[in-house]
C-alpha cells in the first residue's frame, strides 16, 4: 500500500530525562492502534531493562503509525531521541530525519537544561516545533508559571500550547492533529537519484547490522547495488522494509519515506550515524551535510578482576560495541591490574552504562581505572601528540605545554542555589560567562569550563547542593593550554601506574595528600611498613604510612641484661627489612573507587 509525500509526517520528540517522553510515545502508538492491547506495557520503546530502571531512554528508537482522519490515511513516523547530553550527536541526527518536534515539558518541572539544547537543534535544523505541557493530572502541576517559560523560549502564544498528559491519555487526540496540521509532509523527489540519511542502527545476532535510514530523494528496492558514501563500502540491499513494532519488509520504499536496510553487515564500524546512501550505478552528487565521526571524550581503562577472564571480557567488548558503535576501545597492559583495555565514552553516563551492560548482560566482574579525558602535548621539538592516559606522558624535560578540552557548561537552577554553584563552579577553575534568570525564581548560568573537571564528582556535587533540582548540559568547545602535572602514587618506591592522573598544579597537592590519606584507611597492613607516597616527577609532595603488624618478640626476655632484648628486635627488624624487598602490596578494587569519590 504505497502512500503519497503529502500524507507523510516525520516527526521527533524533545525533552529533558523524565519529562515523560517515553509514556506518551506509548499513548501515540496506543491510540493509532499501532501495538494491540496484549502487548501494551509500559514505555514500550525503551526494550532495555537498564532503561526502564532508570527511565532514560539509551538507544533511540523508530516507529511508525498510521492514522485516519476525515478518511484520509496519513503515515507517522515518530523517530525517538535519547535524552541524554553524552548522546547529543545522535540526536542531531535523528532531528535531521523530522520536518517537526513535539516540545515535551513537565508541567510540574518547567524547562530544563537538555530542553533548551535540543530545542536549538530543531530550531537549527527548521523544524516546526508543537509545543506540549505534560503531567497536567499531577496535583504539583503549574501550568501557568510553565506555559510563561514556554512562550519565552519558543515566542509561540499560550493558546498554541497543547495541555497533555501522558499517563491518562488527556490530550493525546489534539496531538495527533497537531501533527498532521502544523507539520509539513517532506519534502523530496522519487525521480532523483537515491540520498538517504543514516540516522541510528541496530545489531541483530542473525541477520547482521538494520541501518535505519530516511530517503530524502530517489526510490529503493530490494537488491538493488548501494553505496555507503562516508565509508566507501557497497553493499546489496537483501531486505528493506518499515519499521513497526516489528520489521515489516517493502517491496520500495521512496522519498519521504522512513525504514530500514539490512545488507548482511557484521561489523559495527561499517555503519555510521549520519553517513548517506546511494546506487552505485547513479549516485547523489553529495553527501548529506553535517556527517562527523562520533569521538569519545572520556577514557578509562577497564580490567578484568580476575586476570585469567580477559580473553571473556575481550568478547563481551566485541559484543557491545556492536550495539554501540560509539564505544571504542584498545588493548593496554598495567602493572598493577595486568591485562586489560582502555575505552573511550561519549561521557559519563555513557561509561556508567557500559559498566552496567557489561556486568548483567556478560556478567564480568570489571575494575575501572579514574576515568580522564584526551590531552593534546605539544613537544619542545614541535611534536604534537594526543594522550589519552596519563602513564602515555612523555617526560617532562620534552613536554612544551599541554592543552586540554574546555567545554561550555549551561545549568538551569532555582536562583536560591545560584551562590553555591557558581562556588562549585569557579573551584572547578570555570569562569562565568553568562546569568540569565527565565522565570522569578529560575536562572541559567553558563561557564566555560575543562572537561577534565567535570568528569570526576562535578555531576554529583551539582546535585546535591541543589537538592536535586539544577539540570546540567554542556558541549565542547576547543582545547586551551593548561597548566597540567602528571600526579604518581608509589607504594614502597614502587608506582601503580592504574592510579596516576593529570591534574592542575594548584589543585595537586591537596589532592595527592587526600589521596595518600585515603589508601592509607584502605590498604590492609601487613608485616612490614608501607610507605604510600604522591609524586610529581621525581619530587615527593605527600607521605603516609601504613605501619607494620608486630609481634613483641621480647616477650620471652624477663629480667637480665637490655642487650638480650636488643639481639632479638634487631634480629626482627633485619627480617622486616628482608620481607619488604621481596613482599609486595596488593591494591584492593575499593581503593580505586576511592579515588572516584575522594572528596
Amino acid at each position: 500500500m504505497s502512500f503519497s509525500i503529502e500524507n507523510i509526517r516525520n516527526f521527533c520528540i524533545i525533552a529533558h530525562i523524565d519529562h515523560g517522553k517515553s509514556t506518551l510515545a506509548d499513548r501515540l502508538l496506543e491510540m493509532t492502534g499501532t501495538v494491540t492491547d496484549r502487548d501494551l506495557q509500559e514505555q514500550i520503546l525503551d526494550d532495555m531493562d537498564l532503561e526502564r530502571e532508570r527511565g532514560i531512554t539509551i538507544k533511540s528508537h523508530a516507529i511508525q503509525m498510521e492514522y485516519e482522519r476525515d478518511g484520509k490515511k496519513y503515515i507517522l513516523n515518530l523517530i525517538d531521541t535519547p535524552g541524554h547530553v553524552d548522546f547529543s550527536y545522535e540526536v542531531s541526527r535523528s532531528i535531521a530525519a523530522c520536518e517537526g518536534a513535539l516540545l515535551i515539558v513537565d508541567a510540574t518541572q518547567g524547562i530544563q537544561a537538555q530542553t533548551i539544547s535540543n530545542m536549538y537543534l530543531a530550531l537549527e535544523n527548521d523544524l516546526e516545533v508543537i509545543p506540549v505541557m505534560n503531567k497536567m493530572d499531577l496535583d504539583a502541576a503549574m501550568p501557568e508559571e510553565v506555559s510563561d517559560q514556554i512562550v519565552d523560549l519558543i515566542g509561540c502564544n499560550a493558546d498554541d500550547i497543547v495541555i497533555a498528559s501522558g499517563k491518562t491519555g488527556y490530550g493525546v487526540d489534539v496531538i495527533l492533529d497537531s501533527i498532521i496540521d502544523l507539520i509539513p509532509p517532506p519534502k523530496g523527489d522519487a525521480e532523483k537519484p537515491l540520498e538517504a540519511l543514516i540516522f541510528d542502527s541496530v545489531y541483530n545476532s542473525y541477520r547482521g547490522i538494520f541501518a535505519y535510514f530516511k530517503i530524502l530523494n530517489g526510490t529503493i528496492h530490494p537488491r538493488e547495488h548501494v553505496k555507503f558514501m562516508a565509508t566507501g563500502h557497497k553493499y546489496h540491499a537483501d531486505e528493506i522494509g518499515v519499521l513497526k513494532m516489528k520489521p515489516e519488509p517493502r517491496k520500495q520504499l521512496s522519498a519521504g519515506d522512513v525504514g530500514y536496510i539490512i545488507s548482511g553487515i557484521k561489523n559495527s564500524a561499517e555503519v555510521k550515524v549520519g553517513d548517506t546512501i546511494t546506487h552505485v550505478e547513479n549516485p547523489c552528487e553529495k553527501a548529506i551535510e553535517g556527517f562527523k565521526d562520533v569521538k569519545p571524550m572520556v577514557f578509562a581503562g577497564i580490567y578484568p578482576v580476575d586476570a585469567d577472564d580477559y580473553e571473556e571480557l575481550r568478547f563481551s567488548m566485541e559484543k557491545l560495541q556492536l550495539n554501540d558503535a560509539s564505544l571504542t576501545y584498545e588493548p593496554e597492559s598495567s602493572a598493577a591490574l595486568g591485562f586489560g583495555f582502555r575505552c573511550g565514552f561519549l561521557g559519563l553516563l555513557h561509561m556508567e552504562i557500559i559498566q552496567e551492560r557489561l556486568d548483567r548482560e556478560f556478567d564480568m566482574n570489571v575494575i575501572t581505572t579514574v576515568p580522564n579525558v584526551s590531552f593534546i602535548v605539544h613537544k619542545t621539538k614541535g611534536e604534537v601528540a594526543e594522550v589519552h592516559n596519563p602513564s602515555g606522558l612523555p617526560e617532562v624535560t620534552q613536554i612544551d605545554f599541554i592543552e586540554e578540552p574546555y567545554i561550555r557548561a549551561q545549568v538551569i537552577s532555582k536562583s536560591e542555589y545560584v551562590g553555591s554553584i557558581m562556588k562549585l563552579c569557579i573551584d572547578k577553575r570555570g569562569t562565568l560567562k553568562n546569568q540569565v534568570y527565565l522565570t522569578s525564581d529560575r536562572v541559567e548560568l553558563t561557564f566555560e569550563m575543562p572537561l577534565a573537571e567535570i568528569v570526576f564528582d562535578f555531576y554529583d556535587k551539582l546535585k546535591s547542593i541543589s537538592k536535586g533540582y539544577a539540570s546540567f548540559d554542556y558541549y565542547q568547545t576547543g582545547f586551551q593550554k593548561a597548566n597540567l602535572v602528571r600526579l604518581d602514587i608509589l607504594l614502597n618506591g614502587e608506582m601503580v601506574d592504574a592510579l596516576s592522573t593529570l591534574i592542575h598544579r594548584d589543585n595537586a597537592y591537596s589532592f595527592g595528600r587526600r589521596i595518600c590519606e585515603k589508601l592509607k584507611e584502605l590498604i590492609p597492613r601487613q608485616q612490614f611498613d608501607i610507605a604510600i607516597q604522591a609524586a610529581i616527577g621525581a619530587k615527593v609532595i605527600s607521605r603516609e604510612t601504613v605501619k607494620a603488624l608486630r609481634k613483641d618478640v621480647t616477650a620471652k626476655c624477663y629480667g637480665g641484661d637490655i642487650t638480650r632484648k636488643r639481639k632479638l628486635l634487631e634480629k626482627q627488624k633485619k627480617g622486616k627489612k628482608k620481607m619488604r624487598q621481596v613482599g609486595n602490596v596488593e591494591v584492593p578494587q575499593t581503593a580505586f573507587l576511592a579515588v572516584l569519590k575522594l572528596d
